[in-house]
């Protein structure tokens, strides 16, 4: 912190002196901010048209739900609400009672109106990056005073864990238009920090909301978020000092020599739920990865253990299925289908089905971490002379989801973190048929095997379905799996609260973090 000069001094001492005992408290200084860095950058203020971690960890501040999970439990709780339950067993209505007493932080009132109409423009604007397919099920909403009832399409058993993610912010109805995103980088909320400042791809600076009311009971200190297009722009600013907290940004290598016994430092380490795959387009009939045999191949010829050891120095896992390690319901369906990084195996896929080689493919990725995987995957894929792999990079964050978005690669790499603690939140949105990849896999076996997964309440029941739907992806390929890798976030030695950053749920409770 910065000397306060001599007249600033000399002011206060005068002011305590006229004033007496109550103005040494009011004269207490503000809590110095606490600054994170991070390289997951907030894609915008709009719920509907943003689905990515960066944006979802902010949203979870500014934004109030209907229902939130308190830190450690996978058990959705009311925030917005005062009562939320499905009114019978067919578990396809679900109804909760608004609280009375909250208000936007620009004074309008938080309304069971206001509810309807943040969930209805989600589908109404139906934005390709956005949640929709977090919400396909929902058929309508009705609100009866302060009682909301979501009437959904067919039974689903984790619509309380939908509606309590980030995508189910409570916006205000005056601030967010029904059929149109809100581009002006302005916002409006409920939550527990309000938006004082904003500068796209730079930072935002968050301030505690004095009018919040919910779940959460201790007001936190401002905190300033800066973003950084790589790693080593994390790394930067954080060798220079000028952030307190490094979350999900720091390089592998760097990670890796982290002493957490050094004194000026605290490591923290959550579960490694957060997922990397290869997704392979399969709409664009010129491309040869809409052939299986051609698919099949790629997954037969990816080393992932030369991506956790060389790319990323340990500090990921090797992962054999599309749900992770530390997920119910996790399987090795990609190592009981494909031997590993077999050449021989893929070549004769390959000839069998008539495919010339080597087979020229469109690689997309970004830059830092993600250039690095890219390029081995390169020389995986071609070191047999089997593929031909043309990289693409792109440094911008939205332009490389809408690029995915328009097929414009032939395979592109992805990350994917959970919403919730349940393999349905990498299923639906990852292999569905209107998934998020919008890579045109549609498989009808797999629809309906979601489907039937949302009829059971105990989630236990489900295990079954969703291990036969990693073996059909793993037959189908759409895509490979590739690594998991564990949440590292770093603070100073004197920031406290640094472990609620590390979670392995994308949530950032900021009302957690302290200074000793």
């Amino acid at each position: 912190m910065k000397p306060k000069s001599l007249g600033l001094a000399a002011a206060a001492v005068a002011l305590l002196l006229l004033g007496g005992c109550h103005t040494l408290a009011a004269m207490e200084p503000e809590p110095e901010p606490i600054v994170i860095g991070t390289a997951s950058g907030l894609s915008g203020f709009d719920p509907a048209g943003t689905y990515d971690s960066g944006s979802l960890a902010v949203y979870n501040n500014i934004y109030q739900s209907l229902l939130t999970f308190d830190a450690g439990s996978p058990v959705p709780r009311t925030d917005a609400a005062k009562t939320c339950a499905f009114t019978d067993s067919a578990l396809d209505t679900y109804q909760c009672e608004l609280r009375d007493d909250l208000v936007f932080s620009n004074g309008h009132p938080v309304t069971a109106m206001a509810v309807k109409h943040s969930f209805e423009r989600i589908l109404r604007i139906s934005h390709p990056l956005g949640p929709r397919t977090l919400f396909g099920n929902l058929r309508s909403v009705e609100v009866r005073n302060s009682l909301v009832t979501f009437h959904l399409s067919a039974a689903d058993a984790t619509w309380p864990h939908k509606i309590a993610t980030g995508a189910g912010s409570i916006l205000d109805p005056a601030e967010f238009p029904l059929d149109q995103l809100r581009k002006d980088g302005n916002t409006v909320g409920s939550g527990p920090y309000v938006v004082s400042s904003y500068t796209k791809g730079k930072g935002v600076d968050l301030e505690p909301n004095p009018t919040y009311k919910g779940a959460v009971k201790r007001p936190g200190i401002p905190v300033r978020v800066r973003y950084y297009p790589t790693a080593q722009g994390v790394e930067t600013a954080w060798t220079a000092g000028t952030i307190d907290v490094a979350y999900s940004g720091l390089p592998s290598a760097t990670v890796a020599k982290i002493d957490p016994g050094d004194p000026e430092l605290h490591l923290f380490t959550g579960e490694g739920t957060h997922a990397r795959y290869l997704a392979m387009n399969l709409r664009s009939s010129g491309n040869p990865l809409t052939k299986l045999a051609a698919r099949r191949a790629v997954a037969a010829l990816v080393d992932r253990g030369k991506l956790a050891t060389e790319v990323f120095a340990y500090t990921v896992t090797p992962l054999y299925s599309l749900v992770p390690q530390g997920i119910p319901g996790h399987d090795t369906a990609f190592l009981d289908e494909y031997p590993e990084t077999d050449a021989r195996y893929a070549a004769q896929r390959l000839r069998s089905a008539g495919i010339t080689t080597p087979v020229p493919i469109t690689l997309g990725h970004q830059n830092g971490p993600a250039a690095m995987e890219a390029k081995e995957l390169k020389r995986q894929l071609e070191e047999n002379h089997l593929f031909k792999v043309k990289l693409v990079e792109e440094t911008d964050w939205n332009t490389y989801q809408k690029r995915c978005e328009r097929g414009e690669f032939d395979a592109f790499t992805t990350a994917w973190a959970p919403d919730f603690l349940d393999p349905d939140t990498f299923v639906q949105p990852l292999v569905s048929t209107r998934n998020t990849l919008h890579n045109g896999y549609t498989s009808a076996e797999v629809d309906r095997a979601i489907q039937d997964t949302q009829r059971h309440a105990d989630r236990a029941n489900t295990i079954p379905q969703f291990l036969a739907i990693q073996r059909t992806v793993a037959r189908d390929v759409p895509l490979v799996p590739l690594w998991q890798k564990k949440e590292y976030v770093v603070t100073r030695a004197t920031v406290t609260g640094g472990h609620h950053l590390a979670e392995g749920n994308g949530i950032w409770r900021l009302w957690e973090l302290g200074r000793l």
